[in-house]
């Protein structure tokens, strides 16, 4: 199974909400990023994402976490990809005073399922 992993700092910016929360598209902009990566490497062009057949906002994610997105390849078709989501946080800040931690396992934050399709002249 082929898959793209991106880590990547949440900046206290991003929190839009009570509790330093974090908007869930956030979460999905970087699916959108570390799956277009996962197409380059496995098709050789950036693809179009055709929809999310699933989406599960499982956990929080705040300002000052550490965060991974992964996007491993579930099915691949003549030119349409069937691409598995997760957002796990993997550092989170302890206090305000900068202390973090990280956490062992991982909390997993947003899970997802969507198709992405490759242009016909852009296939290999």
């Amino acid at each position: 199974m082929s898959k793209a992993v991106h880590r990547r700092y949440v900046a206290f910016s991003d929190a839009h909400y009570a509790g330093n929360l974090v908007d869930g598209a956030y979460a999905l902009k970087l699916f959108g990023d570390v799956g277009t990566n996962l197409a380059i490497e496995m098709d050789g062009h950036e693809g179009l994402f055709a929809g999310y057949s699933s989406v599960e906002f499982l956990a929080p994610v705040r300002g000052g976490d550490v965060v991974e997105a992964e996007a491993a390849l579930v099915k691949k078709g003549n030119r349409s990809r069937t691409v598995d989501f997760e957002l796990r946080v993997i550092c989170r800040g302890s206090d305000d005073t900068g202390r973090a931690q990280v956490l062992d396992p991982p909390l997993v934050a947003v899970r997802a399922r969507g198709t992405a399709v490759i242009p016909a002249n852009g296939a290999e």
